[in-house]
């Protein structure tokens, strides 16, 4: 986003808090589902339940160590790319945010099938995962694991940013968001039994049973815990190792 460099006016800003600080409380609406952003104002608001799924990169700040920095910025680059066109092409998914190295996404989901949806995200982003492993691996790279965190709540939408200027974005506040993070923090922590997507108690419960037998208790962390994946995306990987090991076998290559 770029700026607009127009010059700062102490008495306009002023005026900005004042107007920010004075706004009437009642301009914080309830709505049953997500409104388009469009409707959102410097003064306005909307509170809504909706699901937060986070996917975040484990020991990120370790990866300089092992990568010089334009392979680092590859490997940041296909994670955000791939994150984003994965969580944008789901119906209810409603915003996609990118944090440093860490991509989350807020979805409406007013019926219990809209959860299975977020599901199938996280098994998809899960897998999405091992295929950009397995292509860094390849080319000799250092492969990372992510932590995938889902949480279900109340949030305030609101609209943050400089008012008569294109630097602007909207900010989801509240404990739906940030436990979602920290869900996803706890992913492939040494607790997790390897397993990278992390669900809330909530969302486990109104998963459907088919899910929630793909999902088992983490009492260390107090939730759910799954290593669920796409089985389109997953049968492409297979193929492409079984692949991989008929070469290494026509070139002599005896076995592991």
């Amino acid at each position: 986003m770029e700026a607009t460099n127009k010059a700062y006016n102490f008495a306009d800003s002023l005026s900005r808090i004042d107007d920010i600080l004075n706004a009437d409380n009642k301009q914080f609406e309830e709505r049953e589902s997500i409104p388009a952003r469009s409707s959102l104002t410097h003064t306005n608001g909307f509170y809504v339940n909706c699901t937060a799924l986070f996917v975040d990169i484990c020991d990120s700040s370790k990866l300089p160590q092992y990568q010089n920095r334009p392979v680092l910025a590859k490997i940041y680059r296909s994670f955000i790319s791939e994150l984003v066109a994965l969580f944008n092409g789901a119906n209810n998914c409603k915003e996609v945010n990118i944090n440093g190295d860490c991509v989350w996404a807020v979805f409406d989901t007013t019926t219990k099938s809209d959860v299975d949806g977020v599901f199938d995200c996280a098994a998809a982003a899960n897998s999405l995962v091992k295929i950009l492993d397995y292509k860094l691996e390849k080319k000799g790279y250092k492969t990372y694991k992510v932590g995938i965190g889902i949480d279900y709540g109340r949030a305030l939408m609101i609209k943050a940013g400089h008012k008569g200027s294109t630097i602007n974005d909207v900010v989801w506040m509240g404990d739906v968001v940030n436990q979602a993070s920290h869900l996803a923090a706890k992913g492939n922590d040494a607790y997790s039994s390897g397993n990278p997507i992390m669900l809330s108690d909530v969302i486990y419960d109104n998963l459907n049973e088919k899910y929630q037998d793909f999902c088992s208790r983490n009492s260390n962390n107090l939730c759910y815990q799954s290593d669920a994946i796409n089985i389109e995306m997953n049968n492409w990987l297979k193929e492409q190792k079984e692949k991989d090991q008929k070469r290494l076998g026509d070139n002599g290559f005896s076995g592991w």
